[in-house]
């Protein structure tokens, strides 16, 4: 689900390229990592903190919401400053934040800190990608792209499952200090490898949201919120969810790292896939595998069933229908405006956000109702998305822009 921007005019290369791409994948990896971490160790946040679990939840909505709003006004804002003191900055709020929640004596406090993680975040990932593609010489920006966008990829795979663990031996508290640690480490990485790269004439606010008048854009960012609502929707509070189907707390570890599997292989299969199929295709496989993932979960945890072989290749199916939207969303908002591709890629990653939000909230209402509801109701969504998809791509050819890709 990367936000990575494409640079417009990428400045000349500059030595040591290849290293500080490594490091800010690092930052990738990390800033990954403390989005979604919390879906880990939520339970014991919400005891600690005297709250409910739908309460506790709120942290990440708190946390998508201020990433989708923040992420275009920090572009405008900090257009022109240099890019490295830009990242260094951006992990070093972030580590900051991290550490801020990590001692938080309230649950106000923690979504204060939660929001200043968020702005940290919104700063970084967008830039580490530009600049990742300015440092190394045009016939290696993609795979430095790829390099970049990898951290986060990596992150749902490795880092969320490891955090779970560093929250369930040593609390949720140490997790988090754990994921500040590693954001400060970058930045002084990157102050250590990270060749000077000046910063890009401001584009206005007004200027970046003008492509929104466009009705071929505003019938794809929709989907990119139905969609990310629908794998959020349970994903948010995956321990209570995956006990509701027979799961024991010891076992979450292992299904979040199916999951962070699943995502893997459905990122890097989604972009292969999207340049053979086109993006309709995808995503419409993507949908519907969905949406028969969270159905079969939600009639498990209605039957009461115990854990049953089923529910690993269910949860795989889940990370992956999941990570397999972005390159599709990505490539349908790049055919409909070409010409601002780094404007719209930076509006879908704020709709994306958006739907993490709006499913988290949407999960947190239904989670006294059981893990049936919320299971189904993402599996819903998923249907609608399905729904959605296919009416836009129609009303998408027909617009004046282009077709969506198929």
């Amino acid at each position: 689900m990367s936000d990575v921007l494409i640079p417009e005019t990428p400045p000349r290369p500059a030595a040591g390229g290849l290293s500080a791409t490594l490091v800010l994948a690092l930052g990738t990896f990390a800033v990954g990592t403390d989005a979604f971490v919390v879906a880990g160790f939520l339970p014991s946040m919400a005891e600690d903190l005297h709250v409910s679990s739908a309460t506790a939840g709120q942290s990440v909505t708190a946390f998508a919401a201020a990433y989708a709003v923040l992420s275009p006004v920090l572009a405008t804002l900090l257009a022109r400053l240099p890019r490295r003191t830009l990242l260094i900055a951006a992990l070093t709020a972030l580590g900051l934040a991290n550490l801020g929640s990590a001692l938080a004596p309230t649950m106000a406090v923690l979504l204060l800190g939660r929001v200043l993680a968020a702005a940290g975040a919104a700063a970084y990932t967008p830039n580490a990608g530009a600049v990742s593609a300015a440092l190394v010489r045009p016939e290696l920006r993609a795979r430095a792209l790829a390099v970049v966008i990898g951290g986060l990829t990596v992150a749902t795979a490795v880092g969320v499952p490891l955090g779970d663990a560093a929250g369930h031996w040593f609390g949720w508290r140490t997790a988090l200090r754990v994921v500040a640690g590693l954001c400060l480490t970058v930045a002084l990485l990157l102050r250590l490898v990270m060749p000077s790269v000046p910063g890009n004439a401001r584009v206005p606010l007004r200027t970046r949201l003008a492509v929104l008048r466009r009705p071929a854009v505003l019938t794809v960012l929709p989907l990119t919120v139905l969609g990310m609502g629908a794998s959020y929707t349970a994903y948010a509070y995956s321990v209570p969810m995956l006990a509701a189907v027979g799961v024991p707390e010891r076992s979450v570890l292992w299904m979040l790292l199916l999951y962070g599997l699943g995502a893997v292989v459905g990122n890097l299969g989604a972009g292969w896939a999207t340049d053979r199929w086109g993006s309709v295709a995808v995503l419409t496989v993507g949908y519907a595998a969905l949406a028969v993932a969270l159905g079969v979960l939600a009639w498990l945890a209605g039957a009461g069933r115990e854990a049953t072989p089923l529910v690993g290749p269910l949860v795989l199916l889940w990370g992956a229908s999941s990570w397999c939207q972005t390159p599709a969303q990505q490539h349908r908002l790049i055919e409909v405006a070409p010409q601002e591709a780094p404007l719209v890629v930076s509006l879908n990653s704020s709709a994306i956000y958006i739907g993490i939000g709006l499913g988290t909230v949407l999960g947190g209402a239904t989670l006294g109702a059981g893990a049936a509801v919320g299971y189904g109701l993402g599996a819903g969504t998923a249907a609608s998305a399905l729904g959605f998809l296919l009416w836009s791509a129609q009303a998408t050819a027909s617009a004046p822009n282009g077709p969506a890709g198929s």
